[in-house]
């Protein structure tokens, strides 16, 4: 993981919907809360600001975080994160606390290499479609990638590119997965441009041999 995230938060007592609608209207913050492990739930408040700033960065959303409350740090990364339905703003946070030791199970965006050079799609006509945009995957907090490639380029129409056809990093491995052949899902596929070539089914027979042969018919009916 070559990027390191930190934010700077403070420990908030005043709890409630309008509370937290004060901190975000007035104060430019927005209410947080860190849960997990061995300790209490914690409710924080982040610098909006400074949040949305580092929202910008797709890594931000698989990485492990550093929260500085006053001295004291905690890892996290994103569980959940609530949004206003009009506004899209984001109303709220909850963050998991991690450890260095115990694997995770996280989301991880799919970055699709080639797409324009697929042969499905340059060669053959066909469209990519995405079935997933994004993986489950379960690993240690440092084996975290920032993203999972998948490559188009050789992918041909009607073929279907599953999660089993996907090299992981080492260290990481695939919920899905891990429960069974029957959870091997689709994650991208090339369909075949719709329709055909109209000239397969035009007649090329010349109208003059057709009359010809009604004529020979029509004769051969009369004897």
């Amino acid at each position: 993981m070559s990027d390191q995230f930190e934010l700077h938060a403070e420990a908030r007592t005043d709890l409630g919907k309008g509370a937290s609608r004060r901190l975000r209207r007035l104060a430019g913050l927005i209410p947080a809360i860190i849960y997990g492990g061995a300790k209490d739930p914690q409710p924080l408040s982040l610098i909006r600001k400074d949040l949305e700033k580092a929202l910008e960065n797709e890594a931000f959303y698989s990485h492990v975080l550093t929260i500085n409350i006053g001295k004291a740090k905690e890892k996290v990364i994103i569980k959940d994160m609530q949004r206003h339905p009009a506004k899209n703003n984001i109303t709220h946070i909850d963050l998991l606390r991690v450890d260095d030791k115990v694997a995770i199970k996280l989301n991880i965006p799919i970055h699709f290499l080639n797409e324009t050079a697929c042969y499905g799609v340059k060669t053959q006509g066909g469209m990519i479609q995405h079935q997933a945009t994004d993986i489950e995957v379960s690993c240690l907090p440092a084996d975290i990638p920032s993203f999972i490639e998948v490559d188009m380029l050789e992918v041909e129409t009607g073929q279907i590119i599953h999660l089993s056809d996907i090299t992981l990093p080492k260290g990481v491995t695939s919920v899905a997965l891990a429960l069974g052949e029957d959870h091997d899902l689709a994650v991208a596929s090339v369909m075949a441009p719709k329709g055909g070539d109209d000239t397969d089914d035009v007649d090329d027979t010349p109208a003059a041999e057709e009359d010809d042969a009604g004529e020979a018919d029509a004769g051969d009916s009369e004897e």
